[in-house]
Order: C-alpha cells, then structure tokens, then sequence
C-alpha cells in the first residue's frame, strides 16, 4: 500500500514540477518586470506549498519504505 501512495506522489511531483512555467525570461524580463520582489499571487503560494508537501511526503514515505525492507 505505501508504494502505492509513494509511486503517486512521485508521478505528481513530476507533473507539478515539468508543467510549471518558468518564472524569469533572462535579463529582459528585469527591463520589463514592474514587482521583482512582490510576493506571489495565492494560487502559486498554494501551488509551492503542495509541492514543498509532496517533496516531503516523498521523503517520508521513501525512509519508511527503507526501513520496511531493512526490517525484513
């Protein structure tokens, strides 16, 4: 069952991470860019912080799926 939610999470943070467009364009987008250090809108908030809980789901589910097979 843990492999199961592990093989999930990963394929979402793949998706999450590949489908996520880039922020800055190189040196033009200084020119242009009117907030370099505003805050980001709430979706993309939202989004980062479904991504860091992904990250640290992986890692939580990938040591216990360690252990499991230590312990075996």
């Amino acid at each position: 069952m843990l492999k199961v939610i592990w093989g999930f999470v990963s394929l979402f943070l793949v998706v999450a991470i590949f489908l996520r467009a880039p922020q800055n364009k190189g040196l033009a987008s200084f020119a242009t860019k009117s907030n370099i250090l505003g805050s980001p809108s709430s979706a993309e908030r939202f989004l980062n912080n479904l991504t860091a809980f992904g990250i640290l789901a992986y890692f939580v589910l990938a040591i216990q799926l360690n252990l499991s097979t230590l312990n075996s």
